[in-house]
């Protein structure tokens, strides 16, 4: 949330009370743009079946995985960084759709609705890791450790771990 008011970054809209990844705003349009994919990948020539269509799907899987994953984990590093791969997923899939422009796959005037689509879900990425960001403080799980230093070899050979064989 913005220090100054009480809204929400831009593209955070209903981000902050969502118990489910599929409440995020961010998700349900990225999954738009995975289905607009697969679409993509169908209209293909046979001969891309194996090789670009496989790579879009691909990517397009792994676009909306990463942000339900991310979702799942408990520290905001975790969250960002399944952010960031899932936006590597989405500009590998914008590169495909150039691809299939260069290729005379699919005719420009029907994938630059498609590009929009895909920076528009980027925009959303790029509001969501923001928002992530900003909570850090207010969510992170920590775990206590033993400081990290000498192991005393004694102690350790000295455990009963009868119970754990």
């Amino acid at each position: 949330m913005n220090r100054e008011s009480n809204e929400q970054p831009k593209g955070v809209r209903n981000q902050k009370a969502s118990s489910t990844f599929e409440e995020l705003e961010v998700y349900q349009v990225a999954r738009e743009f995975r289905m607009a994919m697969y679409r993509v990948a169908k209209h293909l020539p046979e001969s891309e079946k194996f090789g670009l269509a496989s790579q879009i799907r691909r990517a397009a899987v792994s676009l909306t995985n990463n942000i339900a994953e991310g979702h799942g984990r408990y520290h905001y590093l975790e969250q960002i960084k399944f952010m960031l791969q899932s936006r590597g997923s989405l500009e590998e899939l914008i590169d495909d759709l150039n691809i299939c422009v260069d290729e005379n796959y699919l005719p420009e005037v029907e994938i630059a609705p498609l590009k929009e689509n895909g920076w528009r879900v980027r925009q959303l990425i790029d509001g969501y890791v923001r928002y992530l960001r900003s909570r850090k403080a207010a969510n992170a799980v920590g775990e206590c450790s033993p400081p990290y230093g000498n192991v005393d070899a004694d102690h350790l050979t000295s455990l009963d771990l009868t119970n754990y064989e």
